[in-house]
């Protein structure tokens, strides 16, 4: 993690978007986003209510809102999140809690574009047969089985 420019201490509370072109270490609180160009360390005793958004990102206190990494996410042993994380790595530590969904994907950029990653185009025969297989090798569809509702059915066929 590159050398923190801006160091917000732990006595000091904002309410509002911070946004910076160099790293922030976070060791008191921000009500509202955090934008940077550089990393972000959100020290033990820090929180966040608010996304945050910068290089590389070390949590160890508190986020309450989605963080997006252009490159790695680091939840130490004692970082609490709620929310969504999004990033080309991530690296989580026994003790965390995560509440929300991970993106991680090495081979993207953060705003969702693929680099370097091309799928061939499915030609509408191979649709057909791949729709008509999962209609024969599904267990709520299979014809001569029994008629009784399966998970996921809302009412049974008679």
């Amino acid at each position: 993690m590159d050398e923190a420019k801006t160091i917000i201490a732990d006595d000091v509370e904002i309410t509002g978007s911070i946004k910076c072109a160099g790293g922030v270490k976070m060791s008191g609180k921000l009500n509202g986003d955090l934008t940077c160009a550089g990393d972000v360390l959100v020290e033990k005793g820090a929180a966040i209510k608010g996304n945050v958004a910068a290089a590389s990102i070390v949590v160890l206190g508190m986020v309450k809102g989605n963080i997006l990494a252009k490159e790695r996410i680091e939840l130490k042993g004692t970082a609490r999140v709620a929310g969504d994380i999004k990033g080309r790595r991530l690296v989580v530590e026994e003790g965390v809690t995560l509440i929300g969904k991970s993106e991680i994907s090495p081979s993207e950029s953060v705003s969702g574009e693929t680099l370097d990653i091309e799928t061939p185009a499915a030609s509408s025969d191979d649709a057909a047969k791949t729709e008509d297989d999962a209609v024969r090798t599904s267990p709520g569809l299979r014809p001569g089985l029994d008629s009784r509702p399966r998970a996921g059915q809302l009412f049974a066929r008679k």
